[in-house]
């Protein structure tokens, strides 16, 4: 696979194209492209505690992200994705035992934020998957 001087790849005519290019509908890459920067224009107006999540799950997705990882597969597994979506959860919860007790979010509050978490890791995945750049855009 050639890239070119826009970012968009080109196929050797003895090339497989992937899977998801032989789909009927597929958008084809500068539709694909619009469609992230539409997402990442829609990310930027998320609340700011939202914002700060899913700019700490991108730099922690960075360390899942490498060749034959889970998030390429063409189905990523369920429980892989709850279970990377665990262990985000954990590392947030143990940065926020630096902080004084106040300022802490409340226990109660996690049982919500595990579920925004895995939305919001979806989402990161989902970029990667399809070329878009980590994390937030800053407008």
């Amino acid at each position: 696979m050639d890239w070119n001087s826009t970012g968009i790849h080109s196929f050797h005519a003895n090339v497989p194209l992937p899977f998801f290019m032989t789909h009927q509908g597929y958008m084809g890459a500068e539709q694909e492209r619009k469609v992230l920067q539409d997402l990442e224009y829609l990310q930027s107006a998320y609340p700011n505690e939202v914002k700060r999540y899913q700019s700490k799950i991108a730099e922690i997705l960075d360390k899942f992200d490498y060749e034959g990882s889970m998030i390429y597969d063409e189905y990523p597994d369920c429980y892989g994705l709850r279970r990377m979506a665990g262990t985000i959860i954990t590392i947030l919860q143990n940065e926020e035992k630096k902080y004084p007790e106040e300022e802490r979010t409340p226990d109660a509050k996690w049982v919500w934020l595990e579920d925004m978490i895995l939305v919001l890791l979806c989402h990161e995945i989902y970029k990667r998957r399809h070329g878009g750049r980590r994390g937030i855009i800053k407008f």
